[in-house]
């Protein structure tokens, strides 16, 4: 991700002040120069990343995902320290637009009671993290607006309160997410299909240039004023 980040930021006239790997872990000099940092780690390291960019007064956004269970940590130290913090767990403007989409299904869906709802996620095999982090995401937004669900899982389930999000994993696939509402006479289905990978780096650039100068906690849905209409 960071080199197809790195790409596209060139192309399109930004300069890559530093690059930061776990080689250069402590070396946070190397930031001093920077607009902004762009953090896609793991969830050890994302929250030291984070409140180091703090101390230097440098926004940063992060894709990583896996440590939101410290979010309100985090968030609370970044309005301390008036720092500025973007975060995602996928920042493909597609996706969002898709997240916000499901948001409003699922409050739809409500009271359709006939309808049963389940998640599915397919990435290549690369990735480590199971569900991932957008299905997830999709997943809390769906148990937020419908009553009858209260729990997710990451396997099959007959369970009528479990929402089913299932994983697969295959060779060379950017990332497909589906939504399927079921009843016994139709089927509905929310599907997302990424094609590459530029479109997530695409999204993290235009989330880094729209965080400067800002102060705050901020998430995708600020980027494109989706806010507003949830």
């Amino acid at each position: 991700m960071g080199k197809t980040i790195e790409r596209l930021a060139r192309d399109q006239g930004h300069e890559i002040t530093a690059r930061m790997t776990s080689e250069h872990k402590g070396q946070w000099d190397l930031l001093k120069v920077a607009d902004v940092a762009i953090e896609f780690t793991n969830p050890q390291s994302a929250p030291e990343n984070i409140l180091a960019c703090h101390e230097r007064n440098i926004p940063i956004v992060t894709g990583s995902t896996g440590w939101h269970e410290k979010l309100d940590e985090i968030s609370a130290e970044t309005k301390t320290r008036n720092g500025a913090l973007l975060y995602a767990s996928n920042f493909s403007i597609g996706v969002n637009i898709f997240m916000e989409i499901n948001r409003q299904l699922a409050e739809y869906m409500n009271s359709q009671s006939q309808y049963d709802v389940e998640l599915s996620e397919t990435h290549h095999t690369q990735k480590l993290d199971t569900p991932s982090g957008t299905a997830i995401t999709l997943a809390e937004d769906v148990l937020r607006k419908i009553d009858r669900k209260k729990s997710w899982v990451n396997q099959p389930s007959e369970k009528p309160e479990e929402l089913s999000v299932t994983s697969h994993r295959t060779p060379e696939v950017p990332g497909t997410h589906e939504v399927i509402y079921q009843s016994d006479i139709d089927e509905i289905e929310l599907i997302h299909r990424a094609k590459s990978r530029d479109g997530f780096a695409q999204g993290a650039i235009e989330a880094a240039q729209w965080l400067i100068g800002k102060k705050g906690v901020f998430t995708m849905q600020d980027v494109l004023n989706l806010n507003q209409r949830s």
